[in-house]
């Protein structure tokens, strides 16, 4: 199994399905967690020195950071019911409590934090939805933590993509460091798959192949993507949902396309 692929665990103690961290994953920046929680269940994290963005994927929770409440969040009971999501930005140095008011799915992201922000709570109407692409390259896409709202280092977004087509494609990179073409992003992938026995593949490669893995992603795989291209394609018959976690140096997503696909955002696509 690829090193770049996290399976979905049975849940913890404390209900966690996926753990992924700088020293895990071998990167520097990004951190990612996924809870479910039965009605009822609480859980405490403390953010130390990184800030969280914790996504509420499905169900309603109340959070309760050390300054601020944030009672009764939360509306969709799926993520495919395709409504944006509600979130909570945890600063660093804080502390965090999480009631499940119903079965709960809940993503933590994390980066190192060092800012002086306070928590917020980000609602759907604060949460930017765009359609992307255009043939058999459309997604959905709604913009949680962007570049252009406050944080530290995280960036978080949610996509989805029909059956049959394709996303985070034309393939495109993010690795550079110095470079006026890029910004170095350290990215994860939570795979949400409908139907659940459904999957979908994801390839990350790099010009030189030095890294080429193909991966089928099944309902809450992770897919690691510490350097190169990451295009994802679904499969007839499932819709796929994924929650992208992003961090680096610098906050600001800047990448470039590989040239042999680049045409594919051009006015020959579709064919005619």
């Amino acid at each position: 199994m690829s090193s770049l692929l996290a399976k979905c665990q049975q849940p913890d103690s404390q209900g966690r399905i996926q753990h992924v961290t700088p020293e895990n994953a071998d990167w520097r920046f990004v951190g990612f967690d996924v809870y479910r929680l039965e009605a009822g269940k609480t859980l405490t994290l403390s953010s130390d020195d990184k800030e969280l963005c914790l996504v509420l994927v499905a169900g309603i929770a109340s959070v309760a950071t050390q300054h601020a409440e944030y009672p009764h969040i939360g509306k969709r009971m799926s993520p495919f019911e395709r409504t944006p999501p509600y979130a909570v930005y945890v600063p660093h140095h804080d502390q965090v409590i999480v009631r499940a008011e119903s079965d709960l799915e809940l993503a933590v992201c994390s980066a190192p934090g060092s800012g002086h922000l306070p928590s917020r709570l980000i609602t759907p109407a604060d949460v930017g939805v765009e359609r992307r692409g255009k043939g058999r390259n459309q997604r959905l896409v709604h913009n949680i933590l962007p570049d252009d709202k406050p944080a530290d280092s995280l960036l978080v977004v949610e996509v989805y993509t029909d059956e049959g087509n394709t996303s985070s494609y034309p393939s495109h990179k993010h690795d550079r460091e110095d470079s006026a073409d890029e910004t170095y992003l350290e990215e994860t992938y939570y795979h949400r798959i409908q139907p659940e026995q459904g999957f979908c593949m994801q390839r990350v490669y790099t010009d030189d192949r030095s890294l080429d893995e193909c991966m089928p992603v099944y309902n809450r795989d992770v897919v690691k993507v510490p350097r190169g291209y990451h295009p994802v394609a679904t499969l007839a018959g499932y819709d796929n949902y994924y929650l992208n976690v992003m961090a680096g140096p610098t906050r600001l997503w800047k990448f470039t396309w590989e040239k042999d696909h680049a045409w594919i955002n051009g006015d020959d696509y579709p064919q005619k």
